[in-house]
């Protein structure tokens, strides 16, 4: 029976690319594609699909939320990630979320059909550094978030950041002084390694 594999990406050279490495690579295949999450949601309400490679910044995606989605529809499906991101700790937050794999875009031909063929075999695909990353976290009780080390306080500071406050505005609708805002804000840029709003908006957009 023929593996059915919906391919969601809003870029048109994306899903004729990897819709070609498929064709070459393995028989007994259908495969779907999508844009947008409201595509991939209409799509999976009516055809059941072995496998769903999911880009992350589609048009209406929900960053984590998709795969939660995606099983309220077909609990069962496999789903990998398909992302530009390479950083081990962003795709660690999709496996936990119950992703069954997660593949860098940049990978080559061969390391994508492994992954492929992986999950439809076996179920799943990890790297070696995905699962040491998990395992390390759990025996050393570290957040794999890091938006997780920010207390409530520093959460709530972030966020009003990223609404456009600047330190007079945050420090009025907290009723704090300006010089505990840019503590605050100091202790933000530590924790979470970034050195301005653009990179902070970045980390957020990513892990949130």
């Amino acid at each position: 029976m023929a593996n059915r594999i919906l391919l969601v990406d809003d870029h048109l050279v994306v899903r004729t690319g990897v819709s070609i490495i498929l064709e070459e690579n393995f028989k007994d295949l259908t495969i779907f594609t999508a844009k947008t999450f409201p595509e991939t949601i209409s799509f999976i309400k009516e055809n059941m699909v072995d496998l769903i490679i999911l880009d992350i910044n589609i048009p209406g995606g929900k960053n984590r939320e998709m795969i939660e989605d995606i099983r309220g529809f077909q609990p069962d499906v496999k789903i990998m990630i398909f992302s530009a991101y390479e950083d081990d700790d962003y795709a660690c937050q999709y496996i936990i979320a119950g992703a069954n794999g997660y593949l860098n875009k940049l990978c080559d031909e061969e390391k994508m059909v492994f992954a492929i063929d992986s999950i439809l075999k076996k179920g799943s695909y990890f790297t070696d550094e995905i699962i040491n990353r998990i395992v390390s976290a759990s025996i050393n009780k570290t957040a794999i978030n890091p938006l997780d080390n920010l207390s409530k306080r520093e959460f709530q500071i972030s966020e009003l950041l990223l609404s456009g406050d600047g330190n007079i505005e945050i420090a009025n609708k907290l009723n704090i002084q300006m010089s505990t805002v840019s503590t605050y804000k100091s202790r933000i840029f530590e924790k979470l390694n970034v050195k301005n709003l653009v990179e902070l908006i970045s980390v957020f957009k990513k892990l949130k």
